[in-house]
């Protein structure tokens, strides 16, 4: 907050008779200037490295404190990290021949090449390219500066397509002679030489058309889908305001709910040389739309994936084409839910060379990878085993059979959310930890992936940097630690890690504590919980950061936790399978067992006064705190919240909540619940999210109404899926300061006026 408007708070707060806490304004202004505060404090987070030819070296800045810089270059096969050149000399042969007040520490450039075998660099400044020998530090301008600007996008990636428009184009056949195309309802191919056309259909019709026609990579065949269209039904949301005016605006999309009828694809496959149809004997498709085709490269069969709703049976076929066989290679089955939401994308791989797959399961209680002949079905071997989780991969050689991934929990000793890198054969053997620090890890390969530079930090320390080989892990050299010594001298206070035992008293629930900067352990502060319990992921963060926006709460007088209960994933099956019918459970008896274990080592912790708050499903778990565990959370601030799982998307609800739709949903419903409000309730939501309906919201509104409960609502026109933006941000404040600590917060519409 501008120091005018804190003294205008001051004043007003005089004249009107206002009354404030002690230190009430001065931590408003704490909590707004926070992020700004903290921005720039800490030096050399990351390395950005710029690789030689051939992989052994690279070259990268060093920051230095008041903005200087330093050029360091790294030569991996001798061990040796060293300044790129003297600085203070080459700043003063610059000042020679381009004038300027240059330092050996704030050189002009931040970009370098390293020519002739490093004895001569090259560099930009203002529209100049100069070149220095690094042997006798003269300088000579070679032209003008020629560096391209850097593209806005990147990683050149594609612009997204809409996988649901219609088929009215043409589908081209690899070779080139056909094309295939829909017309009433049906599928026809064309010859592009002579436009001879044959129809290869004959039982399409209004509901039942043909859609989506894949060719076989050899032009032989052709596979489309008779189609079955889903209710799609309609959600309606109102802009109230619309940017040009006029009369509000109702807005329709389609949006299947739980239990919906989705789009049903019935597979067939036509020879191209025949213009005979197979249909293809697998039950229609009817989850997750029109299944990914993978062909084999002669085109002789494909393969697919099935879901069955309700995500308790997962399978693989392969598809004869010249038979028109089918074989199933992988039926993966769970009594709970099989997870395709997984976190870090540990999805199937299909490898097309040696005819195998690498299949992510839970199936013996840990999500792990197993590899699976992709011809004749059938497991043939286990890759990753153990009591820890696989978390993503990395690059697979299947020339060399070994697969890089990323797991956690295999050290015992650590926080089991904590993530390193791994390689390991594709039969299980020669499992190598290529970052064994003590970290959350991400890590930059070499161009021939030779080396790697792990980077590692917690949320309470810095990011430390090491030079690695990939073959084993073994350390080359160590290329320095963030410097965090600027923020600390401000005050700032990294979040505490903190572990208590669960609802079972055994199985460690893990969390972090932040805490405001000036806290006094001699006072009592209330304290509030950020939640996300969203099964698909798991939400505490473990990388260190200079900012997190639950501190900027905590500096209005709150102690303010992040955990991460069982429900939640990257745990084991059983730890992740609570959740399983059961959203409404969101871990609360995890979460109030930590935060009383929390409270009993803290005792500045006061449990008399808890709130809590999140946003989607996060909000649907904070108006659960205040309606299902009231004698424990006094106040709450949902926002967007999902309060209903039948008002919400299928493919997420019916993930963890099971399909067909049953009394449980209505029974985890906070709109069932809303008779048991007991404490203070702000619900927050955007008229146009098109994630959650608003309607989720609103029929809470309905049902508090019915119920005579008293409870605030924010609507915010124009903004759609949101936690409310700054306006949000104010509000929640507002709320957690007048329910938890008894104050009234400022007059924001006395300052505002003041001050325009």
């Amino acid at each position: 907050m501008p120091r005018s408007r804190i003294l205008a708070v001051a004043v007003l707060a005089f004249w009107s008779g206002v009354s404030f806490a002690a230190g009430t304004i001065e931590d408003y202004q704490r909590a707004d200037a926070l992020q700004e505060r903290c921005r720039g404090l800490v030096l050399n987070k990351e390395i950005r490295p710029t690789w030689f030819a051939g992989g052994g070296k690279f070259w990268y800045r060093k920051e230095l404190a008041d903005g200087g810089k330093r050029f360091m270059v790294v030569d991996a096969e001798a061990a040796v990290v060293r300044p790129a050149f003297d600085h203070a000399k080459l700043a003063g042969a610059l000042r020679e021949i381009a004038g300027g007040q240059h330092s050996g520490e704030k050189l002009p450039f931040d970009w370098i090449d390293l020519v002739d075998d490093c004895n001569s660099v090259e560099f930009e400044v203002d529209n100049g390219r100069y070149r220095c020998d690094l042997r006798t530090y003269r300088c000579e301008k070679t032209g003008e500066a020629t560096r391209p600007q850097l593209r806005g996008d990147a990683q050149g990636r594609r612009p997204r397509t809409d996988s649901r428009r219609p088929d009215t184009g043409r589908f081209l056949s690899p070779d080139g002679c056909w094309e295939a195309l829909i017309r009433e309802h049906n599928l026809y191919i064309r010859a592009t030489q002579d436009s001879r056309e044959f129809r290869l259909s004959h039982d399409g019709e209004p509901n039942h058309s043909y859609s989506r026609p894949v060719w076989s990579p050899d032009s032989n065949a052709v596979v489309a889908h008779r189609t079955q269209d889903g209710d799609h039904k309609l959600v309606y949301v109102i802009e109230s305001s619309p940017k040009e005016g006029g009369r509000a605006v109702m807005r329709s999309y389609p949006y299947d709910l739980p239990g919906d009828k989705l789009d049903t694809f019935e597979m067939r496959l036509f020879d191209v040389r025949t213009k005979e149809q197979t249909r293809i004997d697998v039950e229609p498709v009817d989850f997750e739309g029109p299944p990914r085709l993978r062909w084999a490269p002669d085109g002789g069969s494909f393969t697919f994936s099935k879901t069955d709703r309700g995500h308790q049976r997962v399978r693989v076929f392969r598809v004869d084409v010249r038979a028109g066989d089918v074989h199933t290679l992988i039926d993966e089955r769970s009594d709970t839910f099989i997870n395709q939401w997984w976190d870090g994308g540990v999805d199937p791989r299909y490898l097309d060379k040696s005819r195998e797959i690498i299949w992510p399961s839970e199936r013996h209680g840990y999500r792990h990878l197993y590899l699976y002949d992709g011809q004749a079905g059938g497991l043939k071997n286990r890759i990753t085993k153990g009591r820890w989780v696989v978390r993503g991969y990395g690059q697979i050689d299947e020339a060399a059979r070994t697969i890089e991934f990323m797991a956690s929990g295999r050290r015992k000793d650590r926080d089991p959310y904590l993530i390193q890198y791994y390689r390991v054969n594709f039969d299980g053997t020669g499992m190598v930890c290529m970052t064994p620090g003590h970290g959350n890890h991400r890590v930059q390969f070499s161009p021939d992936r030779r080396y790697l530079i792990d980077t590692y930090s917690r949320v309470d320390m810095p990011p430390v940097h090491e030079l690695r080989r990939a073959a084993d892990g073994k350390l080359i050299c160590r290329l320095g630690k963030a410097d965090a010594s600027a923020l600390y001298a401000i005050g700032w206070r990294a979040p505490e890690p903190f572990v208590a035992k669960g609802r079972d008293g055994q199985t460690d629930i893990f969390g972090i504590i932040h805490r405001p900067m000036n806290l006094d352990e001699s006072k009592k502060y209330p304290v509030i919980e950020d939640i996300y319990a969203g099964p698909h992921g798991s939400f505490v963060p473990k990388s260190w950061s200079d900012y997190h926006g639950a501190q900027s709460l905590a500096e209005l007088g709150f102690i303010v936790v992040q955990i991460d209960g069982m429900g939640t994933n990257n745990r084991s099956k059983a730890f992740h399978d609570v959740c399983w019918k059961n959203l409404g459970d969101s871990g609360f008896p995890d979460r109030i067992a930590w935060i009383r274990s929390a409270a009993e080592k803290h005792s500045y912790m006061d449990l008399t006064r808890v709130g809590i708050y999140g946003t989607s499903a996060g909000g649907q778990s904070a108006a659960r705190g205040v309606l299902a565990f009231g004698d424990f959370y006094k106040a709450a601030v949902a926002s967007c919240g999902c309060h209903d799982n039948r008002m919400d998307k299928a493919s997420w609800n019916e993930q963890w909540m099971g399909y067909p739709v049953g009394p449980h949903y209505e029974e985890q419903s906070n709109i069932t619940q809303a008779h048991r409000l007991t404490g203070r309730l702000l619900l927050m939501v955007g008229e146009l999210d098109n994630n959650v309906p608003p309607e989720s919201t609103y029929r809470l509104v309905d049902a508090l109404i019915k119920a005579k409960k008293e409870f605030e609502l924010v609507v915010l026109p124009g903004q759609g899926h949101t936690s409310g933006g700054e306006y949000g941000q104010r509000k929640r404040r507002d709320f957690f300061v007048k329910h938890l600590q008894g104050v009234d917060p400022p007059n924001w519409n006395a300052i505002g006026a003041d001050t325009r």
